[in-house]
């Protein structure tokens, strides 16, 4: 079955990651207060609703029951934030990913049931909806609007592979320009360098051309 995701609170932050999880052609529910912000996502996400996070039979109604994974990108609102990620754990929301102000802020996220909780001001948009993805993907930087270099952890699609096998310059229009195993990386591969299990792949490319590959190659089925 597809993985359903949802985003709740649509500034900055939680728009970016709604934009991206959507341009990757994932099942996204986005709510927010703002009927603006509602509005402007009703033909990005896959369905977009003004709802109060902290109305526990609301999201109930919502299905946020069968939600795999939860995105709490709300505002300045700490109180909003601890109470949606109370209700979220207390539905058996698989994952819960949430924005915290502080560390203050996120001390007490970790220790109520939030699985992963970011600081927007150290980790953008983008990179977090591509670990939201695939586990596989490590890391995402963007070298401009449309070029990005990922690190893309080796899984059973690509081990035991060459490269010269798996042809991913001609196939994608991707560059395997280093491969890290353990302590060792191994800069400008040679083509029938054998790629290994866990193996970390240095990817440069365009951000459409990353994701096929990522699609092709690195992401888990849903």
């Amino acid at each position: 079955m597809k993985k359903l995701y949802a985003v709740i609170g649509l500034g900055r932050f939680g728009g970016s990651i709604c934009k991206e999880l959507s341009k990757e052609g994932k099942e996204v529910l986005a709510i927010d207060m703002d009927e603006d912000k509602v509005n402007e996502y009703k033909e990005i996400a896959t369905h977009a609703v003004i709802a109060d996070s902290t109305d526990e039979l609301a999201l109930k109604e919502l299905g946020f029951r069968n939600i795999d994974h939860v995105i709490v990108a709300i505002g300045d609102n700490i109180h909003a934030s601890i109470l949606t990620t109370l209700i979220l754990g207390e539905f058996g929301v698989r994952k819960i990913t949430v924005k915290a102000q502080n560390n203050y802020h996120e001390k007490i996220l970790e220790k109520i049931g939030a699985d992963e909780v970011v600081h927007p001001e150290r980790d953008m948009g983008r990179r977090i909806a591509h670990s939201i993805i695939s586990s596989n993907v490590l890391d995402y930087l963007e070298l401009s609007d449309e070029y990005s270099v990922v690190e893309i952890k080796a899984g059973e699609k690509l081990s035991d592979k060459t490269l010269i096998e798996l042809d991913i310059r001609k196939k994608f229009g991707c560059n395997v320009v280093a491969i890290k195993r353990g302590k060792d990386i191994n800069v400008s591969p040679m083509p029938n360098e054998q790629i290994i299990m866990n193996d970390i792949l240095i990817i440069i490319g365009s951000d459409k051309d990353i994701s096929r590959f990522q699609k092709a190659l690195v992401n888990e089925e849903d």
